[in-house]
């Protein structure tokens, strides 16, 4: 997957709407150093926000959803599964500061 330098929340929106089906780790920041790390795939996308599918334990899954604009922001981070690499950078912003 190629990492796409984003400035625009329509630019997330197409490229996820390309990757309906396909597996990405997702990292969120949740605020008060809570950050969770889940693989799972990109079930639909819709104005506002994409659904991403995790599995969980014991064989069962939950849909997780994610605003657009927190990709954009870097508060929510999208990583190819088999090279761990970005999928976005975040607005100008390559650091962990905030």
């Amino acid at each position: 997957m190629d990492e796409l330098e984003v400035n625009h929340v329509d630019e997330i929106k197409d490229k996820l709407a390309q990757m309906v089906g396909e597996r990405v780790k997702v990292k969120a920041n949740m605020g008060r150093t809570r950050v969770i790390e889940r693989m799972g795939t990109v079930k639909t996308v819709h104005p506002a926000v994409f659904i991403v599918e995790v599995n969980e334990r014991r064989g069962r899954t939950s849909r997780q959803s994610y605003q657009y604009v927190d990709v954009l922001t870097g508060t929510v981070e999208l990583f190819d599964p088999e090279s761990g690499e970005h999928i976005f950078t975040p607005l100008g912003n390559q650091s962990d500061e905030h």
